[in-house]
């Protein structure tokens, strides 16, 4: 083939490739988009059409389509084995991301215009980052494909809960042992799986986390049902509560404060913001160690890893029960934030989120999980006003990410430990198994 035939079969390709997609989009968007029911003025049901916005939106994943196939064959012929702009670009700035993002959470309760919405939001973006890392322990750092992670999040939301309304022990006394329950199952889900890997895995821990969560639907007598866990204590400061009327022996008569509720708040906000940090240094601190590198290279290649000589079964155990410790810890959190638990708040959706946000942020990146909790979760609220479209809006902008960024924001790896200087691995040579 001539040099000036191939760019035209190329834009052929592409344009059958959009049209086949634009068709499919048309097969999924035909009947919830076009057609849509309403209340007509004599109160019955009117079926309304929209084939424009059906058009429109085909329209879109056309010309996305056409963009995408287009720029990826460019892209094949300029491929090379030496790390892309993107990856000397995400390094640098990498250097002061994550002082900013840390400066930030620890100056955001008492910033300009900062309400108790915008603290409410920050508290559940720093719940899903330590969900995020605690999970990246297990997916990023061991690769085990975990997809029933929110079962320890459920463990620990609800040892905290029973522990707390039936014995009457405090937050601090049940935050450990919410961790050690959580940590005590992640090892029971670890025996059975340890032959298992990829797709086998993943469906293991969804049905682990399916059965946690129809226990906790069924078992009435010990977790409340479908009616959950009410009056679950609120945590004190140092034995301190948090009274709105003050008074001798509350937080604010204690410091001589005006009582506000926004004490409680900020104090929450500060708690999970040191949870979050202890698990990320935790993570860090270990990955350093034997058992972090005993991690990655299990992750990297399980065969080579057993002729290395490395203990398979304690290395799989260990990262289940970490990962699932942290996840303990942040239900036990979520319990006494919320002061009630049910079943309907541990789905499966949950798992899909938080697997979502270290597959986007990328695998064993710390500063790449913060990064995509922060999109995922806090930048959802931003398209709230868009009502039914938000959801499209944001499916939309992660499949764009997914395509210019693959292997995650930060899909670079760096190695632990090296002989000379260090080395940044792109994420292409990763995908490919030569990292």
């Amino acid at each position: 083939m001539s040099a000036a035939a191939a760019p035209k079969a190329g834009l052929a390709f592409a344009l059958r490739d959009a049209a086949i997609a634009a068709a499919v989009a048309f097969g999924l968007f035909a009947m919830p988009v076009g057609l849509r029911t309403d209340i007509g003025p004599t109160g019955s049901l009117v079926l309304r059409q929209r084939w424009e916005v059906v058009a429109l939106l085909c329209g879109l994943v056309f010309l996305g389509r056409l963009l995408v196939t287009t720029w990826l064959g460019r892209r094949a012929l300029r491929a090379s084995t030496a790390p892309g702009p993107w990856t000397l670009r995400l390094q640098q700035s990498g250097r002061f991301v994550a002082p900013l993002l840390l400066a930030l959470a620890l100056t955001l309760p008492f910033l300009p215009s900062i309400g108790r919405y915008e603290l409410d939001i920050g508290i559940l973006v720093l719940t899903y980052v330590m969900l995020g890392w605690g999970l990246n322990i297990v997916v990023g750092l061991a690769g085990l494909l975990d997809l029933g992670y929110v079962a320890f999040y459920a463990i620990g939301a609800y040892s905290y809960g029973l522990l707390s309304t039936s014995f009457g022990l405090s937050f601090w006394i049940c935050l450990p042992l919410a961790g050690i329950l959580a940590a005590f199952w992640g090892v029971l889900l670890g025996f059975p799986v340890l032959r298992l890997r990829g797709d086998y895995l993943a469906i293991v821990t969804l049905a682990f986390g399916e059965i946690i969560r129809v226990v906790l639907l069924n078992w009435t007598e010990l977790t409340g049902g479908p009616n959950g866990i009410s009056g679950i204590p609120r945590p004190s400061f140092f034995g301190l509560p948090f009274s709105a009327a003050g008074g001798e022996g509350s937080f604010a008569g204690f410091f001589g404060l005006e009582p506000s509720p926004s004490h409680r708040v900020i104090f929450l906000y500060y708690l999970i913001l040191v949870l979050a940090l202890l698990t990320n240094w935790v993570t860090l601190r270990l990955r350093r160690q034997p058992l972090g590198r005993a991690w990655e290279a299990l992750r990297e290649d399980e065969i080579a890893c057993r002729a290395l000589g490395i203990n398979i079964t304690v290395t799989k155990l260990t990262a289940f029960a970490l990962g699932a410790m942290f996840g303990g810890f942040a239900g036990a959190f979520f319990a006494t934030r919320q002061a009630f638990i049910s079943p309907e708040s541990f789905t499966f959706i949950e798992s899909a989120i938080i697997l979502a946000i270290v597959v986007l942020g990328g695998l064993g990146s710390q500063v790449g999980v913060a990064i995509a909790a922060l999109v995922m979760i806090g930048g959802f609220e931003l398209f709230r006003g868009l009502d039914e479209w938000r959801m499209l809006v944001f499916g939309g902008a992660m499949v764009v990410i997914m395509v210019l960024r693959p292997r995650g924001l930060v899909g670079t790896r760096t190695p632990s430990i090296a002989l000379g200087e260090k080395r940044v691995i792109g994420g292409d040579l990763v995908g490919e198994g030569r990292g």
